[in-house]
């Protein structure tokens, strides 16, 4: 499902670091730079904190040190990705303009020293940002070395409270409802004599009580994500002024975000992610999956290929105690793991480990002694193996007939207002993916709104919010002929967060075929599930129980069981609508449940997966004009065994493209963090 428009400027398969010139001697450059070349480097970022360096006074500009980097990167044939200063506005700016500190939600100011020190809504900010960046694109449009841009770094949501957030916040909530009487009405103000009577009175949600009006706490949301954007704008309007066939990308980090990141992502070439699998003992079992869905996501964002912008090259330690060092191989298969899920560059964070500042132990491809050992020589190897691949790889996408898909307004209503004590949103999308991803089954992780032609099976876990044009699009698709699968706490709200007086799951109840009689929020409390087939399972969080409806084919696949008083009745059905069906889910099952339901799904819709990966091993097919290329690859500390089955079955009787194996049609075994390529 990729966006055939894909730029081949920034399709092709490589890998970089992330550079600070300015952090270290210049003596020392050209034996990093000769050292990087050798090393395999193809692309450097820098630049993305250096605004203090750039610009030491208001006005006063210093661009030739970076100049001297940026001509010796290119006379080492070394592409640059210039990361915009914003991040971290220099004292002199702050001094001057203390309204770019951002106002937390208790009345503290957001002070220098760390990062992230500025308010979105800052004119002064803007209006200096976007003269830096101005003046960075118009000096560097036809350098020889440079090919796109950072925006920013790892945008999040700050809750900034200050004036210039209040006035624009209330010029927004104008723009959105137009009197304040329509205003009391969509927020319902009238609970708690919450009513407005004067545009004055709006405000953000100062203190950031969790018990304030949830009308009103998910629109200031919705009204950050706009200012983000919108901050990110100036930016690219600057670029593009002077740069127009450069790209510009941005790197998101940290999933779940409260950011919205497909609004952010609009006016993007291409998404970055900064991807650090966690390397500790306990970790190993969950981290290969949770990082196998922040990279989907990341590709959801422009449903194309992306980039990682920072990917981890040792033992991370400053937010937190360090981390276990990465075992040999680890580096290695993570990479591969982010270029099978659609990554076109690596670029590893950093290439030195820092000596000075707060991000000393957040460990580089090289250690502080700058003496290159490990890490280096593995990364020098797997640059080696990227860029023998390249040219079968390059112009290749995952391919997917199955979406789950993600909503940030789901995400932040369901903060606002915790359904019961062990819900989650993410960690269920989560658990889905997961689930898909021990079946072999590629997957597209997308924007709830996005269409869904191409598709054949569409996961919509938990739309707590509803309007009729999502009701209707993924009706549609059901009746057309897709397999929809729908779960609890479905059509709760409108897009107001605003409870329906209708019953559930809401506009969506002559699609799912059931109706919600009553409900049970079960929290951490385990109720028996009791399978159709006899098999007998688990289920938590939360029991809709279902009313399937008398006129309709549906198939009661589960009921609860156990001693609860509505033991007997349906938990998960099935509804043949139109030529398509519609799975309701009215609990959250185990894993094993999920497993079953979903190999069920894929066996009857003849879709490619297979049965018996161990844990830790993952498979992921990209495929474009070159063929198509299974990646099979072992994320564990151990040592594993076993057989690919259905569409896979054959592929490993062919030769390895990375080791050169064969494998037979028999047992595969893998070391741990070993990967293999075939070609199907």
């Amino acid at each position: 499902m990729a966006n055939p428009q894909q730029n081949k400027t920034y399709e092709s398969i490589r890998m970089g670091v992330d550079y600070y010139p300015e952090h270290w001697d210049e003596a020392m450059w050209e034996e990093d730079v000769a050292l990087m070349k050798r090393s395999g480097v193809a692309v450097v970022r820098v630049g993305e904190f250096a605004w203090s360096r750039m610009e030491p006074r208001d006005g006063e500009f210093n661009f030739d040190w970076l100049d001297r980097a940026l001509d010796l990167f290119a006379r080492y044939g070394i592409e640059v990705v210039i990361g915009t200063p914003t991040h971290t506005p220099p004292r002199w700016l702050t001094e001057k303009y203390p309204d770019i500190l951002p106002i937390l939600p208790n009345g503290g100011v957001y002070q220098p020293g760390v990062r992230g020190h500025r308010c979105f809504n800052s004119r002064e900010l803007r209006r200096y940002g976007e003269r830096i960046v101005s003046r960075l694109a118009e000096r560097y449009a036809a350098h020889p070395a440079v090919i796109g841009w950072q925006t920013d770094n790892e945008f999040s949501l700050l809750d900034s409270q200050g004036k210039q957030v209040a006035e624009d916040f209330r010029d927004w909530v104008y723009q959105r409802y137009g009197t304040l009487e329509q205003l009391n009405r969509a927020w319902g103000t009238v609970v708690w004599s919450g009513e407005y009577s004067d545009w004055n009175e709006v405000n953000p949600p100062l203190g950031g009580s969790p018990y304030q009006n949830p009308s009103f706490l998910l629109d200031f949301t919705r009204f950050q994500w706009e200012m983000v954007a919108d901050f990110q704008n100036g930016q690219i309007a600057a670029i593009r002024a002077h740069c127009p066939d450069h790209f510009i990308t941005h790197n998101y980090h940290s999933y779940p975000q409260r950011l919205d990141l497909y609004k952010v992502g609009e006016a993007l070439d291409f998404a970055s992610f900064d991807y650090y699998p966690n390397t500790s003992p306990d970790k190993a079992s969950t981290s290969p999956y949770s990082g196998a869905l922040s990279l989907d996501v990341t590709r959801g964002v422009k449903r194309q290929n992306f980039w990682i912008m920072e990917q981890l090259s040792g033992s991370p330690g400053a937010w937190m105690p360090m981390w276990r060092m990465p075992q040999p191989g680890y580096i290695r298969a993570y990479v591969w793991q982010a270029l099978s899920r659609g990554a076109d560059t690596v670029v590893h964070f950093r290439w030195r480990s820092a000596n000075i500042g707060a991000e000393q132990f957040w460990h580089g491809l090289i250690d502080h002694s700058n003496v290159p050992g490990r890490r280096l020589a593995e990364f020098a190897e797997t640059s080696a193996e990227v860029q023998r691949l390249a040219p079968l790889l390059e112009g290749t996408t995952p391919e997917a007939q199955i979406a789950i898909l993600m909503s940030h307004e789901q995400l932040e209503a369901l903060r606002i207002q915790k359904q019961t004590d062990s819900f989650d949103y993410y960690e269920n999308v989560k658990e889905y993916h997961r689930t898909l991803t021990k079946l072999g089954m590629g997957c597209d992780v997308i924007d709830w709104r996005q269409p869904l032609e191409g598709y054949r099976v569409v996961i919509a876990p938990h739309l707590y919010l509803l309007d009729d044009e999502a009701a209707e699009r993924l009706s549609r698709f059901a009746a057309d002929g897709g397999t929809l699968l729908l779960t609890a706490r479905t059509g709760v709200k409108n897009l107001n967060n605003v409870c329906v007086m209708q019953p559930l799951p809401g506009l969506l109840a002559d699609c799912a075929g059931v109706t919600v009689r009553e409900y049970d929020p079960l929290g951490s409390d385990v109720v028996r599930l009791d399978a159709e087939d006899g098999e007998q399972y688990a289920c938590s969080q939360w029991a809709d129980i279902l009313d399937p409806a008398a006129d309709r084919r549906i198939e009661v696949m589960a009921r609860y069981g156990g001693p609860v008083f509505f033991a007997g009745e349906a938990a998960v059905t099935r509804h043949e609508f139109g030529r398509g069906e519609t799975y309701y889910l009215g609990t959250h099952p185990e894993e094993d449940y999920l497993r079953s339901l979903l190999l069920r799904i894929a066996q009857e819709r003849d879709l490619p997966h297979t049965e018996g990966l161990p844990a830790g091993v993952q498979v992921s097919v990209r495929a474009g004009s070159s063929g198509a290329y299974l990646f099979v690859l072992n994320l564990s500390r151990d040592t594993r065994r076993f057989r690919l089955g259905g569409a896979y079955a054959q592929a490993s009787s062919g030769e390895g493209l990375l080791g050169g194996r064969r494998y037979g049609s028999g047992e595969m075994e893998m070391k741990p963090y070993e990967v293999e390529i075939f070609r199907l």
